[in-house]
């Protein structure tokens, strides 16, 4: 616990420092992988990848983030509770992205908390009903090209809901969708000395599948990378830690 809590000390300091962008929460990117990259054996099925001193870490990130962001599928697959339970500190808002309203009735966050569901107006009204006097709380939002939550316009209301800070944990949809669209102003990043070559973290996050051929690759620097970087070892996991340089802004 004290390695967890000197870590803590390195990275706190450098979120809490982050400008973020006018009209939205800092945005905060946390998760484990394996070493090549899977955050799951497959699509549903939970894996616990990383390490006791590791998941302590994560805790005490939620709990220095006024709330947290899932996707459905995490939800449906790890029925989670979003807690500080291996740590001190305030429980964080949880938010889920949910475009169809998928949300289980009882699911824990249902059962335990007061849940912001993030959904679209083509979602279901019954079910909408149902969860609202369930307890949770729906944020009706415009919909992206594609169906799903439109994330700048999510940021935006989390922003006049008073969440300064917000932490996303994922799953890999929502990891590439924050990427995708240069959402995140840190990450803290875990990665396990195992191998699975299950379900990637992330996909297409320069966008280079839609628009690119073999014959036209995108170029090294259409790729984002981590400045100011922090690495440390916590257990056995690798702790990386930084903020990322979106290609066609400018660092600093």
């Amino acid at each position: 616990m004290a390695r967890t809590m000197a870590l803590i000390d390195q990275i706190l300091p450098e979120i809490k420092r982050l400008p973020g962008a006018a009209g939205r929460p800092v945005v905060t990117l946390s998760y484990a992988q394996s070493l090549d990259g899977s955050i799951a054996a497959r699509r549903g099925f939970p894996l616990q990848i990383s390490g006791t001193g590791s998941a302590q870490l994560t805790h005490q990130l939620r709990a220095v983030h006024d709330a947290i962001l899932v996707g459905i599928g995490t939800v449906l697959a790890d029925d989670p509770h979003l807690t500080v339970r291996h740590a001190q500190g305030k429980d964080p808002q949880p938010v889920v992205l949910d475009s169809q309203l998928r949300f289980p009735l009882g699911a824990k966050l249902l059962r335990e908390r007061s849940p912001w569901i993030a959904t679209t107006s083509r979602a279901d009204g019954n079910k909408a009903y149902s969860l609202t006097a369930a307890g949770a709380i729906l944020l009706t939002m415009p919909a992206d090209p594609i169906g799903r939550v439109h994330l700048p316009s999510l940021l935006a209301r989390l922003c006049e809901l008073g969440i300064e800070s917000l932490m996303v944990e994922g799953g890999a949809a929502v990891i590439s969708s924050f990427l995708r669209q240069q959402l995140v102003d840190f990450v803290v990043l875990t990665i396990a000395p195992i191998f699975v070559g299950g379900l990637p973290a992330t996909e297409d996050i320069a966008g280079q599948n839609a628009v690119q051929s073999a014959a036209s690759p995108l170029p090294d620097n259409a790729f984002p990378r981590l400045q100011d970087l922090g690495i440390a070892q916590l257990g056995d996991d690798l702790i990386v830690w930084g903020k990322p340089d979106w290609p066609g802004l400018q660092s600093g």
